[in-house]
């Protein structure tokens, strides 16, 4: 009889190592963790560091398998989220843009690069309709509105240990440290629209390479907005250039009006 397909989705956060730690201390039963990695040239590189130094010598040590994914096309080669927004030519925007009335434009980053990535590194272990695969997604107590609100693959079915065992984003912080492992950054593509303005302020002062970048992203997109007699798209909801809207050097006041890791259901910032 064929093994029941049982797998953590992983984003490298604190809700999703967390379940890590559950599932090293026999909590929960999942022995493999599935990341799906939009790309280094994209992922916040403090994730992809945390994941390199901590998540997976903790996972190797306690015998669960923490496989990395890339999402691989047709033909065969590697396509990040970057690659696609900056290919020559392309009038892609998988990202959530804000547009000039500040509301988030399309978003199909989490669909194309984390869901279905899984989806198909799943099918390929075996996964069917008629024996689906349990995927667990890291969402806590605190964030159960993202729950049940995305598309379900036919041979995935979706459930949540940690709101089974009724723990908050604070109860997962202290497990790992618990855990003698540090708490990790909130994983993200560096140049995510939902970024609250604080987190783009921090950005600027601590990863002024990575702001930089994502300001060139800003540039790019509106140059190419401009060719096709398009109005501009932000990556903040002010408006306004990436430079302007985060001045250098102000502190900002927290801002509640919008959530990191606003994508689908665990499948991003977890």
């Amino acid at each position: 009889m064929t093994t029941e397909l049982r797998s953590i989705s992983y984003g490298g956060g604190v809700q999703s190592t967390a379940l890590l730690v559950l599932a090293a201390q026999g909590r929960i039963d999942f022995p493999t963790f599935l990341m799906a990695n939009v790309g280094d040239d994209s992922e916040n590189p403090a994730t992809l560091r945390y994941v390199n130094e901590y998540a997976r010598p903790y996972a190797a040590e306690h015998g669960i398998e923490l496989a990395v994914l890339d999402r691989v096309k047709r033909d065969g080669t590697t396509e990040t989220l970057m690659g696609r927004l900056t290919r020559a030519g392309s009038r892609s925007l998988p990202i959530p843009v804000r547009m000039s009335n500040g509301a988030p434009g399309t978003r199909n980053c989490t669909a194309d690069f984390k869901i279905k990535v899984i989806a198909k590194e799943l099918k390929r272990r075996g996964a069917t309709a008629a024996r689906p695969a349990t995927i667990g997604i890291g969402i806590s107590l605190d964030e159960i509105h993202r729950a049940n609100n995305r598309k379900i693959e036919p041979h995935e079915e979706i459930v949540y240990p940690l709101l089974d065992l009724g723990l908050r984003r604070t109860d997962c912080a202290r497990i790992i440290r618990d855990a003698g492992l540090p708490v990790p950054p909130k994983s993200s593509c560096f140049f995510c629209p939902f970024h609250r303005p604080e987190t783009w302020h921090d950005m600027r002062r601590e990863q002024p390479a990575e702001f930089e970048k994502a300001c060139q992203l800003e540039d790019l997109l509106n140059r190419r907005r401009d060719e096709l007699g398009k109005d501009h798209v932000y990556l903040t909801r002010f408006a306004r250039p990436l430079r302007e809207a985060i001045p250098d050097g102000v502190d900002l006041l927290p801002m509640f009006d919008e959530a990191d890791g606003a994508c689908d259901s665990g499948y991003c910032f977890t």
